[in-house]
């Protein structure tokens, strides 16, 4: 046991510092090179110029839209404007019955064309239709799309304004998407174009579709959901007048295209109205329509010293990789890895340090035969052209 503590206590409070041995090997020294010059590209190239990461980054941008549509178009021979295409958005079927307990089995239910009272009311032809159907109390008749009713087409020429300010609370700087500098009659007379005027917030739907690779056919009889995405990249190292937004587009509902069930995008709103005896009636309209989201994502940078510092200690430690990599490939696949062992690896004791002080008073501990000193300061030289192989 008293062995064992001492051997423990003797490892214990031990030191090891770092042997420079200088290899003098062509494959070694490219592949150390090549290590090194690989991992200085990817910090150089990759982490500070692609990512920044000398900046600070600010990914929680306010942001406010607002939209307007304009254009008309012809349905069925009337004359259809901003007040009558142009909604919200707003987010049946019949149920069979043989008696009132079939319904009540139905009560709450959202499927129906209104409140299930629960009565199950007789088939209108009993001879060739056994069933009945539950009572709702709603508006009748009760909505029939089944109806075939021709699109409006003209929609290809509608255009959107859309007006898009946003703000990066780190830096407190607001941008809008449109220069300050532009005009009103500017406005009237230019539509988007991502080359020839990528900074016109005006936005002509047939132009949208197209960039989504979408025809107003696909889109009349089921409708669709078109999503235009305002990305703000911001580099605040520049000017602030470089901060600009870039549009982008895509058909939001293309995964459900080939669905059976739930295709496009459809909601239904109502007219109300009175007659004069206190009638009161409505219209029911489904509507099948193009819906636009638009979304804003983005992020602002600027330089920063503590990311800038943290990410060069990160590099200069990185290129000991290739430090690593050789000393694996020194020590277990090269001729030689003996020879390299014995010289990158010496136990010096205490009782050595002494006998050699004995032997040589006021020297340094001198080297072994055949190992050669470098001109660096405390470096051994191994040449491996030296070598038994």
């Amino acid at each position: 046991m008293g062995s064992f503590l001492r051997g423990f206590l003797t490892d214990f409070f031990t030191y090891e510092t770092t042997k420079s041995v200088v290899v003098k090997s062509w494959s070694v020294g490219i592949i150390n090179r090549i290590v090194q010059l690989l991992i200085i590209t990817y910090f150089v190239g990759w982490v500070f110029i692609h990512e920044k990461a000398y900046q600070t980054s600010d990914t929680g941008i306010e942001s406010a839209v607002m939209t307007k549509v304009k254009g008309f178009g012809y349905h069925h021979n009337q004359v259809m404007d901003v007040a009558d295409y142009v909604f919200p958005t707003q987010t049946s079927s019949r149920f069979n019955c043989s008696t009132d307990k079939d319904c009540h089995d139905h009560f709450g239910s959202i499927l129906a064309n209104g409140a299930i009272t629960g009565v199950c009311l007789p088939p209108e032809d009993p001879v060739n239709n056994t069933d009945g159907r539950c009572e709702i109390a709603g508006w009748c008749p009760a909505e029939q799309d089944d109806q075939i009713i021709e699109p409006m087409l003209d929609v290809n020429n509608f255009t959107i304004f859309i007006k898009n300010s946003i703000r990066f609370p780190l830096f407190d700087v607001t941008r809008g998407n449109f220069p300050s500098t532009m005009t009103t009659e500017q406005i009237k007379k230019c539509n988007y174009h991502p080359e020839k005027n990528p900074f016109c917030p005006i936005f002509r739907v047939g132009d949208m579709l197209k960039y989504t690779g979408q025809e107003i056919a696909d889109l009349a009889d089921q409708g669709g959901e078109i999503g235009i995405n305002i990305e703000w990249k911001c580099n605040l190292d520049w000017s602030v007048e470089f901060c600009v937004p870039r549009y982008s587009f895509s058909r939001l509902d293309a995964p459900f295209a080939k669905n059976a069930v739930s295709k496009g995008y459809n909601f239904r709103f109502a007219k109300h109205f009175k007659t004069e005896n206190g009638t009161e009636y409505r219209r029911l309209h489904k509507a099948f329509a193009i819906r636009f989201d638009v979304m804003v994502t983005g992020n602002a940078g600027k330089f920063d010293t503590v990311p800038t510092l943290i990410n060069l200690v990160a590099a200069f430690t990185s290129i000991g990789l290739g430090t690593v990599l050789c000393d694996l490939i020194l020590l277990n696949f090269l001729k030689g890895a003996e020879q390299y062992k014995a010289k990158k690896f010496e136990e010096v004791s205490e009782a050595q340090i002494e006998a050699s002080l004995a032997r040589s008073p006021g020297s340094q501990l001198s080297l072994k035969q055949a190992i050669k000193s470098s001109y660096d300061s405390g470096a051994v030289s191994l040449a491996l052209s030296d070598q038994p192989v």
